[in-house]
Formats: C-alpha cells, sequence, structure tokens
C-alpha cells in the first residue's frame, strides 16, 4: 500500500497540512523500522505493511475521539504500554499544532529510548513515564480525557489499570482482537460501562472498543 492512502481521511483532525503530516509519518514509519532492526518494537511479520498494520492502524482512533471539531481543545491522551509508539506517536503526529497532549507509559527501557528520540525528532507535544501504569501513583497524573492500549493485557486486567486515571467524561480507546467479545463478558463481572465496539478497518480479526462510564461494579 503506498503511503499516501488513507490519511486524508482522517484530515479534519490534523493540526496541519496533510502533506506535512504525510511527511512525518512516512519518517515515523522508516524509524520505527530501523530501530525494530534491532529492537523489539513490532512484530517481524508486520513490517512488509507497516504503513497499513501500524500507521493507519493507529489514525483510526480519530473518530472515536469525540472531539473532531474542536482541535483547539486541550484533549490530553494517555497511552498505556506503549511498546513502539502505538497509537500514541501517529497520533500526535496528527496532532501536533493543537491543544492536544500526550504522555506515554512505558516500563521496558530500551521502548523508551526509543519513544523519547521520536518525540525528540518531531518535536511532538508528548512525555514518557518510564514505569508500568500500575506503578504511578495516580495521585501523580491528572484525570485523562482519552486512554488508549493496544495488545497489553485482557480487558478486565486492562480497565483496572486505567479506572485510577480515568473521570467522568473520559474515553477509553482501546485495539483489542478476535477475542474481544469474551473478554467483555469477563470485564463485566467487575466493571460497569457503556461501550461501542467498531471493526478495525486495518485488521479484519480485530476491533477498537470505545468505552464510556467506567465504573467498578458496587459490592452488595
Amino acid at each position: 500500500m503506498p503511503p499516501d492512502v488513507g490519511i486524508e481521511a482522517y484530515s479534519r483532525w490534523f493540526g496541519r497540512p496533510v502533506g506535512a503530516v504525510r511527511s512525518d509519518l512516512e519518517a515515523f514509519a522508516g524509524l520505527l523500522l530501523k530501530w525494530n532492526a534491532t529492537q523489539n518494537l513490532v512484530s517481524r511479520e508486520t513490517e512488509i505493511d507497516v504503513w497499513r498494520r501500524h500507521v493507519l492502524d493507529s489514525l483510526q482512533v480519530l473518530p472515536l475521539l469525540g472531539h473532531d471539531a474542536e482541535r483547539a481543545y486541550p484533549l490530553r491522551l494517555l497511552d498505556v504500554g506503549s511498546g513502539g509508539g502505538l497509537p500514541a506517536l501517529p497520533l500526535a503526529i496528527a496532532a501536533k499544532g493543537t491543544a492536544w497532549r500526550f504522555t506515554l507509559a512505558e516500563p521496558i527501557g530500551k521502548k523508551v529510548a526509543f519513544l523519547r528520540t521520536v518525540i525528540r525528532e518531531f518535536q511532538l507535544p508528548a512525555t514518557v513515564r518510564a514505569s508500568r501504569l500500575g506503578e504511578i501513583d495516580s495521585r501523580e497524573t491528572p484525570e485523562f480525557d482519552i486512554i488508549t492500549s493496544r495488545a497489553l493485557a485482557p480487558l478486565p486486567q486492562l480497565l483496572g489499570l486505567i479506572a485510577p486515571r480515568s473521570g467522568p467524561e473520559t474515553v477509553a480507546i482501546l485495539h483489542k482482537g478476535r477475542d474481544h467479545a469474551v473478554e467483555l463478558s469477563e470485564s463485566r463481572l467487575a466493571w460497569d460501562f457503556d461501550v461501542l465496539i467498531q471493526p478495525s478497518a486495518t485488521d479484519e480479526r480485530g476491533v477498537l472498543l470505545r468505552i464510556t462510564n467506567l465504573r467498578a461494579k458496587s459490592v452488595s
């Protein structure tokens, strides 16, 4: 798939002209592949299709944000278990020039080095917390407007991680695979929430879960 396919569909969320965003996304994809030669950032099987499997897969979060008409809105986004920076770094590249701010939580030092290199080279509105999210005192972080995560943990465990960083208006957008229905059923044993299930545009087995009104079930 050529690198100019697909991103125009998301341009209403961009903070800069499409050409500038495309150029930075292409450079990011190249940097991801370069680092992946020595680091385990993404599956080697996906390298041949890095644009669709990683860049476009990240950008499809944008229509689910709920802030499409307010690029000046000071949106705060937390990405949990960032790994190779997906979906956070393509989103930050797209949002550069807006008031949006990104926090990436990642405990593995070599991956942290990659994230900080990309943030520095592209001058992105993002910071990295070099820790597991569960090790960060929730009093040290604000309630976030958006929380993202991609292939980090089973949904019941993931909801437990993000709940202390969620407020009444927080939206969690989570990439999940073909077992999402089972994970949703298991999650409802401990959590109440509303969910919109969006089929993935880049993975026929995947979905994006848009979760709102997350709250622990009351103990009777």
